[in-house]
This record gives structure tokens, sequence and C-alpha cells, in this order.
């Protein structure tokens, strides 16, 4: 004669035999307590530096164009490096693209920890408002390759050039691999223009100027040249005070 199934004399022998309710209530708790936990940072003011740190934010950002482009191409810029942290302008945006469809950010992080060991190699640690404009932005904790937060500036554009064309010629260690198609390949106007207007209707200070000069900025311009672009932007944009205490 077959056992019967002795039915269960509390709610946690309930849950021992029953996988399907385990796994329900498992990820019943974990929604409150993430809901918790990450809901009132929306709310909390020093959850974004900028709000007590507001030199941080360029003061001109959806004011006034980042650059313009006249007639002859050439440029005319309204911030300056240091100024505070702005949206991406159409080129640098490009680069952005590029470098996520790259696959770039499964090797590469942009989020220095507050260690000495990594300020003393790579700078000031990573603030959030430095990712103000970044959809998505690109923290991590993955490292095949060195953090690029602060990457701006250190390496001219020509060295940039030939690591992506052939890294080990700059860097004989190195385990990247090449990318010499993006020597060929030419960034597309109308599609960044509709890319900054996109970002403009979710909340990034884009003036109408910016989205009107998008195509005029990336004419006859490479995805290599935009991809430089955007690794020579890290990390300029706002000029960190190591005296400051932007954490509380």
């Amino acid at each position: 004669m077959a056992d019967k199934k002795t039915k269960p004399k509390s709610f946690q022998e309930w849950m021992e035999v029953n996988i399907w309710g385990l796994l329900t209530i498992l990820a019943l708790a974990l929604s409150v307590g993430g809901l918790v936990e990450i809901v009132p940072l929306f709310y909390m003011k020093n959850t974004m530096e900028h709000n007590k740190h507001p030199e941080l934010i360029w003061s001109k950002a959806g004011v006034e164009p980042i650059v313009t482009v006249d007639e002859s191409g050439k440029e005319d810029w309204n911030w300056k490096p240091g100024e505070g942290v702005r949206p991406y302008t159409a080129l640098e945006l490009a680069g952005r693209d590029i470098y996520q469809r790259e696959g770039c950010y499964t090797c590469h992080s942009q989020m220095i920890r507050p260690f000495r060991d990594e300020k003393e190699r790579y700078g000031h640690y990573s603030l959030a408002s430095e990712s103000a404009f970044d959809h998505p932005f690109q923290w991590g904790s993955k490292r095949t390759g060195p953090d690029l937060a602060r990457l701006g500036g250190k390496y001219s554009d020509e060295w940039h050039r030939q690591h992506m064309r052939a890294p080990r010629s700059v860097v004989p260690e190195s385990v990247m691999p090449n990318y010499p198609w993006l020597d060929d390949a030419y960034v597309d106007g109308a599609k960044m223009q509709r890319h900054l207007r996109g970002l403009q209707t979710i909340g990034v200070p884009y003036t109408d100027a910016d989205i009107e000069a998008a195509p005029m900025l990336v004419d006859a311009k490479t995805e290599l040249d935009a991809l430089v672009a955007y690794m020579q932007v890290l990390g300029t944009m706002a000029k960190l005070d190591e005296n400051k205490a932007y954490r509380e």
C-alpha cells in the first residue's frame, strides 16, 4: 500500500516541499527589499553630488549650445574642460555608441573606487554626477584592461588611433583585439541628430542648436574619429578638488 503524503504542519514545512511557492515568496521578498533600498535614492538630495556642489554641472547646459559650426566647418566652443559635466557632442556620442557596440565595456570599467591604490593609479574617485547625462552609464567592476574614467588627455589622438588599429604596436602586453574597420566606416549625421533629439526628449539638456549642428559636427568623420573624441573627453568635464568631500 502506497504511503500517504504527510500534510505540512507549518508554513516553513510547506515551503520546503513546494519549490514554486518558495521561489514566489523569495521573489516577493527581494522585490520589496529592493524597492525599500532603491526608491529613496531618487528623493535623497545627496545621491547626486551636484545638489551640494552645483559647480560639477556646466551652468550653461541646456541654455547655450556646447559647440557651433560655421559654414566653413570651423568649430566655436562655448564649453571648456573643467567647466562642468555637460551632454556629449554629436561626435562624442557617436563614439560612445561605437564603444558600446564593440563591447569595450566588457573589459573596461569607468568607475574609480575610493581606495588609495585606485586613486594613485587613475585619479580622483568617480562621482555619480559625472554620469548625470549618460544613458546608460558605464560604471562596472569588470576589468580586463584599465579603467577609462579619466583617460581623456593622457595620450595624443594619434596614439589612440594606432592603439585601436593595432594595440600591441603601442602596448606589447595588450590582449585587446584590432579594430581596423573603424577607419573605413563613417558616422551617420542624420542618425546622430535623431539620437540627440531622443535624449533631449528624456531630459538630457541639449539645445535645439546642438541638435541642428549634429550633422555638421560628424560630417566626413570616421567611426575611429568618433571613438577617439569620446575617449579624449572622459574625465575632463569636471574639475575635482582633492580637498573637498563630495560624498558624505
